[in-house]
């Protein structure tokens, strides 16, 4: 069972061992909290709470405290006060899990969670996959396979329901052939004519309005990642998410959001705008469509705040950092890679180099060759010049 501690800072739960003493953590794909030093395994208190939408302007017309940039948090195993802006994490002297207690920061609270699913030992296998697939990659890249540091982290993502009707305008273009009569002139100059059937289109006014819902539109709530590898991560069975527990983040980092749900909100209208001018088209019909102008209205707009699992790994190379995601449900790898120069310069050498040995053996079969040289040494008597013909040959037994 969680304890709550409050001992003038950031109240937090904390997680003793039943049997021993020590702290348990999440173990991935099991459901419990597991204690690394005895074994004992104790169930994860899921409560019967299901997850939530909650309305959008309501929390829109309410004015939020503004939450403190950190918060400390004092551990209830050793007592040590660690200063963080993460939601949860280790003791930095002890290394016990500590949960943040979410109402008391004033942020808005998670709804959901997708537990890690992926566990150490599956992700450095998924890892390693990853790695022997890089071409050219430096042998460092190999390093981040084993590196301890790679850590377990929930990202905080927004999700975002909506009804909507979309009034539009623009064209339908409809297609239709004709015969075309064109000249070509032949190698001696004289004209053919010739006949062709070519495309044209006829484009014609159209408006009208569609209509479509969205559910579980999702943006990432964190800014400390690249977008591009967030999305590649993707998809994320969301239909497994639980209502949000405490425990699901013992011992590992929770990042705060720090894109506002109003600035998530906007991004997610992004997201749906090329589905409802793709719905405009369809609407259209014809061969082709135009789409010039799209005026959108937005009802009954939901939220809730998700926190999604990911094993980050980060190495160096070249003194600069790069970075290595690993989806904790799905074991789907991304990230940068580096490219080593010098592998890529002996594979050109090698490819060269096997390239000129084949020329040399297809030579060498044939007899070797034969250069012409023209003598331009012109005599004074005025004889034209001579042509010697010079004979090399490729001698296979040298």
């Amino acid at each position: 069972m969680a304890e709550l501690i409050d001992g003038g800072t950031t109240a937090h739960h904390a997680y003793p061992c039943e049997q021993c003493g020590a702290s348990v953590e999440f173990a991935a794909g099991t459901g419990t909290l597991t204690c690394p030093y005895c074994g004992h395994a104790q169930q994860v208190d899921v409560g019967t709470r299901e997850v939530r939408e909650h309305d959008f302007a309501t929390l829109a017309a309410t004015q939020r405290p503004v939450a403190p940039a950190t918060q400390d948090y004092r551990c209830g195993k050793c007592g040590a006060v660690t200063t963080s802006d993460h939601l949860s994490q280790k003791c930095g002297f002890c290394g016990s899990p500590m949960v943040a207690e979410v109402e008391t920061l004033g942020l808005v609270e998670p709804e959901a969670v997708l537990p890690f699913e992926v566990d150490r030992a599956s992700m450095q296998s998924a890892l390693q996959k990853w790695v022997r697939s890089r071409w050219f990659a430096p042998s460092a890249l190999k390093k981040v396979v084993s590196a301890e540091q790679a850590h377990g982290v929930y990202l905080p993502h927004w999700t975002f329901d909506a009804r909507t009707r979309s009034d539009y305008v623009g064209q339908r273009g409809e297609h239709y052939w004709v015969t075309e009569t064109y000249t070509t002139t032949d190698s001696e100059g004289r004209s053919q004519t010739h006949t062709r059937q070519v495309q044209k289109t006829r484009w014609y006014h159209a408006s009208g309005t569609v209509a479509r819902d969205f559910d579980d539109v999702l943006v990432a709530g964190t800014g400390r990642v690249m977008p591009e590898h967030l999305a590649k991560l993707s998809p994320w069975p969301l239909d497994k998410a639980l209502s949000y527990q405490p425990d699901y983040l013992a011992g590992y980092e929770t990042l705060r959001y720090d894109v506002e749900p109003e600035a998530g909100l906007d991004v997610a209208k992004q997201e749906m705008a090329p589905v409802i001018e793709n719905d405009c088209e369809r609407d259209i019909g014809g061969d082709v469509q135009r789409v010039h102008q799209v005026s959108t209205g937005y009802a009954d707009v939901t939220y809730k705040l998700l926190l999604l699992p990911v094993w980050i790994a980060t190495y160096l190379y070249g003194g600069k950092p790069f970075q290595v995601l690993v989806n904790a449900r799905t074991a789907e790898v991304v990230g940068q890679r580096p490219w080593s120069a010098w592998k890529i310069v002996l594979t050109v050498l090698a490819g060269l180099l096997l390239i000129g040995a084949i020329v040399w053996a297809v030579v060498a079969a044939q007899g070797g060759w034969t250069v012409s040289v023209v003598n331009s040494d012109l005599a004074l008597s005025g004889h034209p010049a001579t042509r010697e013909s010079v004979g090399l040959y490729a001698d296979p037994g040298l």
